[in-house]
């Protein structure tokens, strides 16, 4: 099946990611425990991670049979035909918040075209907050479309950002952290990539930047970003990427970028 319009895939995104995030909420009712480590010690993998996923994969492979589907867990299965969709998909982002009970993860599911991702919906599973997006015709959270924050000040800016499971990684970014935060208004690591975005294109953080970032975590959340009028590109004109994204306001965006790129915040382990 070759590729759809962005309004089409969006439709099939956001009814997969409301079922896979009930499969995620109940496995989390029944109880929850790591069952595996990846990177690190620290970098969980619950049962819920692996079941969604396969959820998603399955009903996207039933829905649009011949796209193809790239995922946190079990990597990517047979390409796509010449034009075709690719999926990408994150059966939670913010596992460790979800193995807490913390009431921050969300599924995170974009459609890609040709390189480009066209659509995404970013959906939290312990509060039903759900986010869209189609690339170039807005972003979306209840009906209300977004348009970013309308701080001017970057003194006054509400910094979020995260912080990866390497320890020689953490104690570089929280040397950029301890440079940051006197020039801002404060600093959130509330510990989901994807949600990060959301609430940036919502303007309820100012600005978000990470280091360390998998394709996975940011496709939808950047395209609700973007799509909210942020700025998301990496620093010194590079794309947004493992390297770093950055995501903020055209009235924020010099300042943050500029004092990132002082701080070599893309550089480290």
């Amino acid at each position: 099946m070759g590729a759809a319009r962005p309004a089409e895939l969006l439709e099939v995104a956001v009814g997969v990611v409301r079922s896979a995030a009930a499969t995620a909420h109940r496995m989390w009712g029944e109880g929850v425990a790591a069952v595996a480590t990846k990177s690190t010690a620290t970098d969980v993998v619950t049962a819920a991670d692996r079941a969604v996923e396969q959820q998603v994969t399955g009903e996207l492979r039933r829905l649009r049979p011949g796209d193809a589907v790239l995922g946190e867990e079990y990597g990517e299965g047979p390409p796509a035909a010449a034009g075709g969709v690719r999926w990408i998909v994150d059966p939670i982002d913010g596992t460790v918040n979800y193995l807490y009970g913390l009431p921050y993860h969300a599924v995170s599911l974009a459609a890609e075209v040709d390189g480009r991702v066209v659509a995404g919906v970013v959906r939290n599973i312990a509060t039903g907050d759900e986010w869209t997006a189609t690339l170039g015709g807005g972003a979306y959270r209840a009906g209300r479309r977004l348009r970013g924050s309308a701080e001017t000040d970057f003194g006054q800016a509400l910094v979020a950002t995260g912080f990866g499971y390497d320890p020689a990684r953490r104690a570089h970014q929280a040397r950029v952290v301890a440079e940051l935060i006197p020039h801002v208004r404060d600093i959130r690591r509330l510990g989901a990539a994807a949600l990060d975005l959301c609430l940036a294109a919502e303007g309820r953080v100012d600005v978000y930047y990470e280091k360390g970032l998998a394709v996975w975590d940011m496709a939808a959340g950047a395209l609700v970003a973007a799509e909210a009028g942020l700025r998301v590109t990496g620093l010194r004109g590079s794309a947004p990427g493992p390297d770093m994204l950055v995501a903020a306001p055209s009235a924020l965006y010099d300042a943050l970028h500029d004092r990132l790129a002082d701080l070599d915040a893309s550089g480290g382990p």
